[in-house]
């Protein structure tokens, strides 16, 4: 972050100083996990239902911190005292922001992708000029400030990752980073338990195309209708990519290699260039073409991004990470999250892998062990029910359905084709170890995926963990 004055903060904020010389300068990070304050920096107070930041300021004061933002005053311990801390830290950001003139902020949005979106974004401007992105999925009413607080006088491009549970959420994160180039992926069925329908979802991610700065781009999916048709909702250049022959960033010869991992021709600027990427799934060309348009956008050239594109590499964890074990089985932990449009890609990513391991054994089977996708409202039942389908259609070998609200996956497979005990229920992680253990061989390949709260992370761990003993 710049350097910045208590009394400057103060006036940002709204806040008043109490015990705090306004002179005192912040000059490191701004945190709000008290372990991870240095000299110099600045910690927000959260006052959560189970932990009461209050508590650890006379921590980070001993620690060095120059100044805390807290709801109350803390007796020896400077404070910028405010009525909101969420609010504090979106106004704080809002400010850094603002005093950073050469600092180009790219938006990015939609139902499923963003995460990777934004890892392949970061990694293609990164040779061109100091970036900050979000660490892993850093992108709400919190996460996005605290990442906006990042940048300083060096930074030339901000990756802002935005998210989205209620309308109106992402025009408050364009408030405080002003996007110039604005990205929307898609609209899925990603929180619709809370907006009630696609249409609202389109709604609330539009936000970002409408807040695209005076000579910015708006950067549009030309395949999903509800995102091409966003084109009305700004006045700006528009730019569409995706695999229509229409779109203005397109691909096309797509084929997998051996690893499941995507290569294409790259149409972009004129020109044709040949990719080949190192991430594992056809999805990720989608997240490809989006990140080339948006880098485009700024003036990387169509070879730059290509160069970039055949480099780039998975940033964040649990994201299509594959480790083959020693005994040769392979594990696929996509656990980090999950919705109906993540677990079919993830679901064909999982068929190409073990297509070619068993080329190259002579056996092997896919397994699928899905957990339960989240905030689908009352689409649940149906939309996990056509997972199980699916998985059947898709020829899956084994499936695996992890706790209660995962039960209609297995149901779903029962009930399509002519499955009988290639579908198993269980009710914990417990449950799907015990029945892994038993029954994994050498050559196959284990997909791991659900939304982050049903901990099926911890399921992808044990098998490697176990592995290596």
């Amino acid at each position: 972050m710049i350097p910045v004055s208590c009394a400057q903060i103060a006036e940002a904020v709204g806040g008043e100083l109490v015990g705090a010389d306004p002179a005192a300068v912040v000059d490191a990070g701004v945190e709000i996990d008290s372990r991870k304050i240095t000299a110099g920096g600045l910690f927000v107070a959260f006052a959560g239902e189970k932990v009461d930041g209050h508590e650890y300021v006379p921590a980070v004061t001993a620690a060095g911190a120059t100044v805390s933002i807290t709801t109350r005053p803390v007796e020896g311990s400077p404070c910028i005292v405010v009525a909101d801390a969420q609010i504090a830290i979106g106004e704080l950001a809002r400010y850094v922001v603002s005093q950073l003139p050469d600092l180009t902020v790219i938006g990015l949005t939609g139902s499923q992708g963003k995460t990777s979106t934004k890892d392949l974004i970061a990694q293609l401007l990164a040779s061109y000029g100091p970036t900050v992105a979000p660490v892993g999925s850093l992108n709400n009413e919190i996460g996005h400030p605290l990442t906006a607080l990042k940048a300083d006088l060096t930074t030339r491009y901000l990756v802002a990752e935005m998210g989205a549970r209620h309308v109106g959420d992402i025009t408050y994160l364009c408030r405080i980073t002003p996007p110039k180039v604005g990205l929307v992926l898609n609209v899925g069925y990603s929180h619709i338990g809370e907006f009630g329908s696609q249409d609202a979802i389109a709604v609330a991610k539009g936000e970002l195309i409408e807040a695209v700065l005076p000579g910015g781009t708006a950067v549009l999916n030309a395949g999903d209708p509800r995102v091409a048709a966003m084109a009305s909702r700004t006045e700006q250049t528009v730019v569409t990519w995706g695999e229509t022959p229409d779109a203005d960033v397109r691909a096309t010869g797509i084929e997998l290699d051996p690893l499941g991992r995507a290569g294409f021709t790259l149409h972009l600027g004129g020109e044709e260039h040949a990719v080949q990427l190192q991430l594992v799934g056809e999805h990720q060309v989608s997240n490809a073409l989006a990140a080339a348009a948006a880098v485009q956008a700024v003036g990387l050239t169509p070879a730059q991004i290509a160069d970039g594109l055949n480099a780039a590499t998975t940033v964040s964890k649990w994201r299509m990470e594959v480790t083959e074990r020693a005994d040769g089985v392979t594990v696929i932990n996509d656990a980090y999250n999950a919705n109906p449009d993540s677990v079919r890609a993830a679901l064909k990513a999982l068929v190409a892998i073990g297509r070619s391991r068993a080329a190259q054994t002579g056996g092997g089977r896919t397994w699928a062990v899905l957990g339960e996708m989240r905030e689908l409202g009352d689409t649940s039942t149906e939309e996990h029910d056509g997972v199980g389908r699916l998985v059947v259609r898709l020829d899956v070998n084994r499936l695996v359905a992890v706790g209660e609200a995962a039960r209609p996956i297995h149901l779903g497979a029962s009930l399509e084709g002519s499955w009988g005990n290639e579908s198993a229920y269980v009710d914990d992680i417990d449950g799907a170890l015990e029945l892994l253990r038993k029954e994994l061989q050498p050559g196959d390949v284990v997909l791991v995926k659900a939304s982050r709260a049903a901990g099926l992370e911890r399921l992808a761990a044990a098998l490697l963990e176990e592995a290596s003993q």
